[in-house]
């Protein structure tokens, strides 16, 4: 039990560090996803007895999710930079596979829904526009020389819309911090951090704070969404999916040094198919978790 929820937290790890599939995707691709937004939800407005149940989870998940960020930030940061279009392909790779695995699992509810096919289309609009309107092209140099009032409220205003976008099964949250110019920057900062250069502390608090206030402000909204109306949900979340195809191609403009956009020329088909065989070997994982442990 205690492996299983280590391994899911870290699978979350990794997908939350890497634009792409959000942490919330591979939470529902795993099979673990409405246990995992309740229990969030439970942790701050819930009884006692459920904030104590819903906290034993969540620390078994969070034991492998700090493991696998902390991996993830110290490999990424100079990986990402220096091989962007075979990992821009990757995250391809993820997306794509990603989308028939969701529609396959929520099939019901999309069924004779058609017209909900609006909300995709308005999924698809706001990260198409998000991209193509991003103000941060070329990123944001987040260092602390350059840490202005404009730019820390800017960081915590991402990373509050960047954690919303991570528990939810769709756009990665880490696809939106690509989008906002962010991405390489945060991981830079995180990973020097790591390596105890305090110089980026205040940017990774910033962020921090930023995360946290997102979390507390959006997972009731979100349980609420899923319950009330989950079709509309669902089909939004295809759309931001699809969507966020578009922004993984336009990704290395908002690096600090920008690169152009990926084109078919600079896409690999070798990590694309990399990151198809991870999505369906993550839903196998879950075939199997269901099998045996019946969790």
């Amino acid at each position: 039990m205690y492996l299983i929820n280590f391994i899911r937290g870290f699978c979350m790890a990794l997908a939350d560090s890497v634009p792409g599939v959000s942490g919330g995707t591979i939470a529902f691709i795993l099979g673990f996803y409405d246990k995992f937004i309740g229990s969030l939800d439970d942790l701050i407005t819930g009884k006692k007895a459920e904030k104590i149940e819903a906290l034993k989870f969540l620390i078994k998940i969070g034991i492998g999710w700090i493991v696998g960020f902390v991996l993830a930030m110290l490999f990424l940061g100079k990986v990402f930079t220096t091989h962007i279009y075979n990992i821009s392909s990757l995250f391809i790779g993820f997306i794509i596979f990603a989308i028939p695995i969701i529609i396959n699992e929520e099939k019901e509810i999309l069924k004779n829904r058609y017209f909900n096919l609006s909300f995709t289309i308005i999924g698809i609009v706001i990260v198409a526009g998000i991209t193509y309107f991003n103000p941060a092209k070329g990123g944001v140099g987040v260092s602390i020389d350059n840490l202005s009032l404009g730019l820390s409220i800017y960081i915590f205003i991402c990373a509050m819309i960047a954690i919303s976008a991570m528990v939810l099964p769709g756009i990665s949250g880490s696809t939106l911090l690509l989008i906002f110019g962010l991405y390489a920057p945060v991981v830079n900062a995180v990973k020097e951090v790591l390596h105890f250069n305090l110089k980026y502390l205040p940017v990774v608090l910033i962020f921090g704070f930023g995360v946290l206030t997102g979390i507390f402000s959006i997972i009731k909204f979100v349980r609420i969404l899923l319950k009330k109306y989950r079709s509309q949900t669902v089909y939004l979340i295809l759309g931001l999916m699809i969507g966020s195809i578009y922004a993984v191609f336009m990704g290395p403009t908002s690096l600090e040094i920008p690169k152009d956009p990926m084109t078919l020329k600079t896409f690999n088909l070798v990590f694309f198919v990399i990151g198809g065989i991870i999505i369906v070997g993550l839903q196998k994982l879950k075939s199997f978790f269901d099998k045996k442990w019946k969790i």
